[in-house]
């Protein structure tokens, strides 16, 4: 009893001085204040150890230089020129730049390109940009360069459908404006206009298509380079096992591994580097692709099965690592993928003038 009767006695104080202060004056409200409001700054997140990340990966170089082919000035402007022209191929229709677009980050974003009479190929076409740096060319790495991989295409009858190589040397010779293009490009040769030289031009123009961005100054030391989110998304891609295929400078390129590792890949006509070496190690086994512009060069994988990174990035971790990421672990990583998108070298991009037919250059045969 005594407990609420104080209780009561509180509270009936309480409420009466309560009455009692409305009865008074209410004070004046406080002058508006100029001073800004406090903001709370959460810390920067210092992203992962960068012992461990220096590493992992490295820059980008300015270039990829290649012994065997030299690259120079004149080599590269007529490397610029063959790479837009479409009169090497049989309906004069379709050009390295149809399927390797340079202003939409070296891809036509399809699943699969379409070449000669609108014939559809295989595989996805995968960016020409920082492709001089992989250790082999194409999926299935049946071409040891970017110089063998320039014949491939002019060839195939699926996409540019030129009969043979004598057939592409003829409608060059029949172009007059490249007779002094390929003189400078191949001094001291006496007869420059070859199809091997054709593919070394258009090889040491794609030896500059190099695309540094926000990772390569991060790698620097310039930590502002990578937001919040990218530098969790880069811890969780080393901590999930990515590393194990996607590193060095291009974040892969380096080698063969099969598709589908825990799990089978879902789509199985397509067998890979089996299909060139009949080995049956190499069943499955197809080109680790860099990831570098990787956000701007869906859709994705050897057949360009999935539109979105997001999902991309979550098939990869179950079929190669066994792993089920939810989708913050996903976004996560897709946001450090965005810091992969580099600045193209903006001279190399536009497609030049190019020169004009001749009198003997064939007609486009649509055959």
């Amino acid at each position: 009893m005594t407990r609420i009767t104080i209780s009561i006695a509180c509270v009936a104080a309480l409420l009466g001085a309560a009455a009692c202060k409305k009865d008074e004056a209410a004070p004046p409200a406080p002058a508006p204040s100029n001073a800004p409001a406090t903001q709370v700054v959460k810390p920067a997140v210092a992203g992962p150890d960068q012992a461990q990340v220096a590493a992992m990966f490295k820059a980008l170089p300015a270039r990829f230089d290649s012994d065997a082919n030299p690259i120079t000035d004149d080599k590269v402007a007529l490397g610029q020129m063959l790479y837009h022209d479409a009169r090497l191929s049989k309906n004069q229709d379709v050009s390295c730049n149809t399927c390797h677009q340079l202003d939409k980050f070296g891809v036509d974003n399809k699943p699969v390109s379409t070449g000669h009479k609108g014939q559809n190929g295989a595989r996805n076409s995968p960016t020409v940009y920082n492709a001089a740096g992989h250790f082999l060319q194409f999926w299935d790495g049946r071409a040891a360069d970017v110089e063998a991989q320039a014949k491939g295409p002019v060839l195939n009858p699926v996409e540019m459908a030129m009969p043979d190589e004598a057939a592409v040397v003829a409608v060059l010779k029949s172009i007059p404006g490249y007779a002094e293009p390929f003189a400078k490009a191949f001094p001291g040769e006496k007869d420059p206009v070859t199809f091997d030289n054709m593919a070394k031009a258009i090889g040491a123009f794609e030896r500059l298509l190099v695309t540094p961005g926000p990772f390569d100054r991060y790698l620097a030391g310039d930590q502002g380079a990578l937001s919040d989110d990218a530098k969790r998304g880069l811890a969780a891609f080393m901590s999930t096992g990515c590393t194990a295929c996607h590193s060095g400078p291009l974040l892969g390129g380096t080698m063969m591994m099969k598709t589908g590792v825990m799990s089978p890949y879902p789509d199985t006509k397509d067998q890979g580097r089996f299909e060139v070496t009949k080995t049956e190690a190499d069943r499955f086994m197809f080109k680790v692709p860099s990831l570098r512009n990787v956000a701007k060069t869906g859709p994705y994988f050897h057949d360009g099965a999935v539109d979105d990174l997001h999902q991309a990035v979550k098939t990869m971790a179950k079929i190669q690592l066994g792993r089920d990421l939810t989708d913050a672990e996903a976004a996560s990583m897709v946001a450090f993928l965005d810091s992969l998108t580099g600045e193209p070298p903006a001279a190399l991009v536009a497609a030049p003038a190019l020169p004009p037919s001749g009198p003997k250059t064939p007609e486009p045969d649509p055959t």
